[in-house]
């Protein structure tokens, strides 16, 4: 064409199809790796961009709906031409952009020489706006035409193979969405995003390949095909230097756990490089707790294994001398506090190995010391000189001098619910008085035990107007103070139970306490309405009352043959008031009407032949005559209540011990004293882990009449895990005989459903229990799970050993019926007036033929009688249990084995509850 020939140049390397464009940067697979790809990964990257250079351009688009693998397709050369002075500017091609956008987006202008460098420079501007899947430009004789197309706009975006990861939580973490404009760059970018997500999850060996379906309209579905890959574990962890102490002994200091068998609960046992960074600072911590001062980590390695399934790390350490306390003391710069008498007091003393442990718990002292006599900005800073020649660390505190704080206010902040009136009076510190780091820390701890707030509440501490005041803020975020309380429970005794109960711990964000509760099994239905007002007029009296109805029976299989029945029917007034501040005093009074019955046509009989049918105790028991009937009982009561725990929710610090006395005789049918002994204490014993040990006792006396049986102590489940209700104690088995094969009469063993037990509980009691709870990894944590641990034991004894009876075998124990004479009462058939047929009673056991009348009473099948479990030995049962914060509310299982038990205790291995909040 001479020098006015077309000039046709295109920048094959940048992009032609919409799918070279959308990935031609990107590796077949995105590799996910700790850090940058590998050389290899490198050079293979750089070998494809080279085939992208070089592959001639497909000139037709692919059809619609067909997926595509972008990281094949290569741009066209286009051959280039020069020559003139640029006359016009056109663009073809454009749909969404104006050609006037177009051309802005270059340096080429009308006037200019059209020169290749210039043509090359424009296709760079074009390529750099990443807004084109092909371009080119022409000259015709200085007419330039620019002909272009469009990037699609993407229709949707699609991920496949994720299932460890929700499309909600990958979705929000890339830039590509619907009806924008692709483009190559936020492929990359997005492929990098998904990656990370899968590292943070330990999956290194996850791989990203980014697909297109190709549409009408110019549009495009991008498909990211994930491939997750098993988390990476930590395969092993090596340690190199370490001469003082083993491999193990270090390994059992970190976060970070090698993947085994006996790890395979834990969540530790995947790579983290956070958790890498912080092991190694658990290791000095460990090594300066020891003396070793200049130890130090020289390097950490984390190596991907060839499959990227398991790393192994390598720490390299120097562990260095070991460093002993050299001169230690304290510096005070302030008025109140001796420094000779400060540095008496100190933990260290010289000779002794150093540890930097010590020496922070020491600050922490001195200043809480400090904030305890109202110098809340006390600063107390270390000087420690290291001493080599001597290997010695001599450690100088120094008390700096502030002014003596006061408070200058109390701001309540975030309860919209609860009034402030019920924060407040939890201060133990007023407005205008001394600051007390003490007093701070007792406020903070009655304010969790509320249970209104988020756990872990502090109150914070902030400066105020001027140096010597200080602001104190409780931000709180309050919690649902409801409970939908839901258990269940299910023995080879009572089959089904449960026990359902609704509260309101915050009424009408006043503090208040309002409560109902129903109980419903095969063996006992309950109902009760409680409140509780824990200031009357705003003073520190607490005040509440309990309307109840209990209704128990002990015929765990059929109601209608229950030995017997006891329904009470009662309310109970309380008034409590504080002695000191860890000490308080509650009182209570309690009104009862209580009835005992059984079934008359079961356990009634005329023995005395009045005509008057009474409890038998062949029938029925001793005992269990001896309690029936209706009385009232008025109970007065006192209660001493010592608590120093942190929360009284959920504690983990600090003991508590509660003695409760109750007489009966008031007034009432009843006379007796009962005392009850209850305390336990709480402990943190590191590393998360939470000890829990608690004692409790009681004695009864009765006051001239023997303690009946609805009176005494009984213990089961619900005190000590692994027996089942009213499981433990004194009990009268009767166990009835059965024949065999050989038609032998053999007793039936006991635990039978067949035999008829009954729990006679007793005079004394004494429990004990011993948890702890065990803490898990971060994602247990964020169920919400909390195992533990426990031990119980606990007995329950100190009753007469009741009359027992054994009726004659084969035929069993007849017990007859008698009239007012006191003689065996028959059924004789006659004639009447009219001649019919009648049954009529008679005393005389023959009749006038000859033949045997029918005597009336009650035949028992044979059976003897065995009285068990009266002794104070222990009984003992260990077991897991598991709180579970489920998203349908608290959930607790336990599982318990006896492991010392007496003969006719019933055992229960199984129990869970389950409740919510509201």
């Amino acid at each position: 064409m001479g020098s006015k020939a077309r000039t046709i140049i295109s920048q094959h390397y940048v992009a032609t199809l919409l799918g070279c464009t959308m990935l031609a940067g990107l590796p077949a697979h995105a590799l996910a790796q700790d850090g940058d790809v590998t050389p290899q990964e490198e050079q293979a990257l750089e070998d494809a961009m080279e085939t992208l250079d070089s592959d001639p351009a497909p000139t037709s688009q692919a059809p619609a709906q067909q997926r595509v693998d972008v990281s094949q397709q290569t741009p066209a050369p286009a051959p280039q031409e020069q020559g003139d002075v640029i006359r016009s500017i056109a663009v073809s091609g454009a749909q969404r952009l104006e050609p006037e956008t177009i051309v802005s987006y270059i340096q080429l202008r009308p006037g200019m020489v059209y020169t290749p460098a210039a043509a090359d420079q424009a296709l760079i501007d074009l390529a750099n706006t990443e807004l084109f899947s092909d371009f080119s430009i022409a000259n015709n004789n200085g007419n330039v035409v620019i002909a272009v197309e469009e990037n699609p706009i993407i229709n949707r975006i699609i991920l496949e193979g994720n299932r460890r990861i929700d499309n909600e939580k990958i979705i929000p973490e890339i830039n590509l969405s619907p009806r924008q404009i692709f483009t190559r760059s936020r492929v990359r970018a997005d492929v990098a995003r998904i990656i990370e997500l899968y590292k943070r999850q330990g999956r290194f060996a996850a791989t990203v390949e980014p697909q297109m379906v190709m549409l009408d309209q110019n549009r495009v579905d991008v498909i990211f095909e994930i491939s997750e890959g098993p988390k990476s574990k930590v395969r092993r962890i090596n340690i190199i230097g370490n001469e003082v102490f083993s491999d193990g002994d270090l390994r059992d200091e970190m976060v970070t756990r090698e993947d085994s068998l006996f790890a395979l609960f834990s969540s530790n046992t995947s790579y983290d490089p956070d958790r890498l960074a912080f092991d190694q600072q658990k290791l000095r911590q460990f090594y300066l707790t020891e003396g070793y001062a200049d130890f130090r980590v020289v390097s950490a390695v984390a190596e991907l294994t060839p499959d990227k399934r398991d790393f192994i790390i390598t720490y390299v350490v120097e562990e260095g001398d070991r460093y002993e306390f050299g001169d230690v003391e304290v510096v005070s710069q302030l008025r109140d506090f001796s420094s000779e008498r400060l540095s008496a007091g100190l933990s260290m003393k010289t000779g002794d190995w150093y540890n930097a442990e010590q020496v922070d718990q020491t600050i922490e002292r001195l200043t809480e010391t400090a904030g305890a006599f109202g110098y809340a900005f006390a600063d107390v800073r270390p000087r420690i000189q290291r001493n080599p020649e001597t290997r010695t660390m001599d450690v100088t505190f120094t008390v700096s001098d502030a002014p003596r704080v006061y408070v200058e206010a109390i701001e309540i902040n975030g309860n919209t619910l609860t009034q402030d009136k019920v924060i407040r009076r939890e201060f133990r510190i007023a407005e205008g008085d001394a600051f007390s780091t003490l007093q701070v820390a007792r406020s903070s701890a009655r304010i969790n035990s509320l249970g209104y707030f988020q756990e872990n509440f502090e109150v914070e501490q902030v400066e105020g107007s001027s140096p010597d005041r200080i602001i104190l803020q409780a931000n709180v975020q309050e919690e649902p103070t409801g409970q939908l309380s839901l258990s269940a429970g299910f023995s080879s005794l009572e089959s089904f139970i449960f026990n359902g109960s609704i509260q309101q711990n915050n009424f009408r964000g006043r503090g208040q306490t309002i409560g109902l509760g129903i109980n419903y099994s095969r063996y006992s239905r309950s109902a009760n309405i409680s409140f509780t007002e824990p200031k009357v007029f705003d003073r520190d009296i607490a005040l509440g009352f309990d309307i109840y109805r209990q209704d128990y029976n002990n015929g765990y299989f059929d109601r209608d043959n229950a030995t017997y029945e006891q329904t009470t029917t009662g309310i109970s007034l309380r008034v409590g008031v504080p002695l000191t501040e860890y000490m308080s005093l509650l009182g209570s009074y309690t009104l009862n009407y209580q009835e005992v019955t059984v079934a008359e046509r079961q356990f009634f009989a005329d023995f005395d032949g009045d005509g008057v049918s009474q409890c038998e105790p062949l029938l029925a028991g001793r005992y269990l005559c001896d309690a029936l009937g209706n009385r009232l009982q008025s109970i007065l009561g006192l209660t001493l209540n010592y608590s120093t725990l942190n929360s009284n929710i959920r504690p983990t610090s600090g003991e508590r011990v509660v003695t409760t006395v109750q007489f009966a005789g008031a007034g009432g049918d009843t006379r007796y004293v009962r005392a009850r002994v209850n305390a336990s204490k709480y402990w943190s014993l590191g590393a998360g882990f939470i000890g829990s040990l608690s004692v409790e006792g009681g004695y009864i006396n009765g006051l001239g009449d023997d303690v009946l049986l609805t009176d005494r102590f009984f213990l089961g489940e619900g005190q000590i895990r692994g027996f089942d209700i009213r499981g433990v104690g004194p009990r009268v088995v009767r166990r009835f005989y059965q024949p065999d094969e050989d038609g032998n009469q053999i007793l039936v063993p006991l635990g039978d459903d067949r035999n008829q037990d009954d729990a006679l509980g007793g005079e004394a009691f004494y429990l004990a229990r011993a948890e702890v709870e065990i803490p898990l990894g971060s994602g247990a944590r964020e169920l919400g799970l909390r195992p533990s641990i426990f031990v119980d034991v606990g007995s329950v004894f100190g009753v007469d050993t009741p009359q027992l009876t054994q009726s004659p075998l084969p035929d069993g124990l007849f017990i007859a019926q008698r009239d007012g004479d006191g003689n065996p009462l028959f059924l004789q058939e006659s004639l009447n007036a009219d001649g019919q047929p009648v049954v009529v009673q008679t005393v005389n056991p023959l009749a006038p033929d000859g033949s045997a009348n029918q005597p009336i009473g009650q035949r028992l099948p044979p059976f003897t009688e065995e009285f068990l479990g009266d002794t104070p030995k222990p009984r003992v049962t260990a077991g897991i249990g598991v709180n579970w914060n489920s998203p349908f509310g608290p959930f607790r299982i336990d599982v318990a084995y006896d492991l010392l038990s007496e003969r006719g205790d019933e055992t229960k291995t199984f129990s869970f509850n389950v409740g919510t909040q509201f």
